[in-house]
């Protein structure tokens, strides 16, 4: 592998793919995303195309969320019961997501992805918690329903712009389900591992990442295990505050840098 890596990057890349890896795995450890809100905009800055940032970001999370899922249940965080509704309809919105990519255009895509994340910092901006429906649904079959259509949603949109899925399925969650952040991340995080695999195969079947992509994804996959442990760890230190504006700071770096190269193609 190592091989492979060295005859496509040089040694400044694979480091700064290794430092990449670690702040997203943090990333998808306190927070519950898959981390692509910060990885897709690093690849867009070092001249990466956007289809090819999404792809890298897609298969990446497939390490950090196995290895986060998995810490999250041996703490008794993650209720399987749950994640397993979630997960069947994450496989089936992100089995979409390489259509999607293949025939939508780098500007189409840029700015569906500035905006969503635009969205959510106005959302975590405004509210220091995700507002809940009076009547939370508490039906186990009306329950299930909402995990597989959340899933399946989410998995469309969220993975189609190379972000996992936490940012658009915890308000889901939190609303119509009454669940709280505690509960609603380790479930974020379960659903970027049917999510992400499944938009990983997607890709592949439609030409969009090739083994040069893969290569740069498996080490930043590989040094985000690093830092999920780093983030499940902090997350039962931080505080909501804490929490809140470390998330705030993420989406404005995310929105900067996606701008700056929307910026740059319309000037071309």
């Amino acid at each position: 592998m190592l091989t492979l890596l060295f005859s496509y990057f040089d040694w400044w890349q694979i480091l700064g793919f290794i430092a990449l890896g670690l702040v997203s795995g943090v990333a998808a450890g306190f927070f519950g995303i898959g981390g692509g809100v910060i990885i897709v905009p690093c690849m867009l800055l070092v001249g990466f195309p956007i289809q090819h940032a999404i792809g890298i970001s897609i298969v990446q999370m497939i390490f950090a969320s196995v290895f986060g899922s998995l810490l999250n249940y041996k703490k008794g965080l993650l209720d399987l019961r749950e994640g397993v509704f979630i997960g069947i309809g994450g496989v089936f919105g992100a089995s979409l997501s390489g259509v999607v990519l293949h025939f939508c255009s780098e500007l189409f895509l840029s700015l569906a992805f500035l905006l969503l994340t635009a969205i959510s910092l106005y959302r975590f901006a405004t509210k220091s918690k995700v507002a809940q429906s009076p009547s939370p649904i508490t039906n186990l079959y009306k329950k299930r329903a909402i995990l597989v259509l959340a899933g399946a949603f989410t998995g469309i949109f969220a993975i189609s712009l190379g972000i996992g899925g936490g940012l658009l399925i915890a308000p889901i969650l939190g609303y119509y389900l009454g669940y709280d952040s505690k509960k609603v991340v380790p479930l974020s995080l379960f659903f970027v591992v049917f999510s992400s695999a499944a938009g990983s195969l997607s890709l592949y079947q439609m030409d969009i990442v090739d083994s040069r992509l893969f290569g740069a994804a498996i080490l930043i996959g590989l040094a985000s295990i690093i830092g999920v442990s780093i983030g499940i760890k902090l997350i039962t230190k931080a505080s909501a505050n804490t929490h809140r504006i470390a998330l705030l700071w993420i989406y404005c770096f995310a929105i900067i840098a996606t701008s700056i190269k929307i910026f740059e193609k319309a000037l071309l």
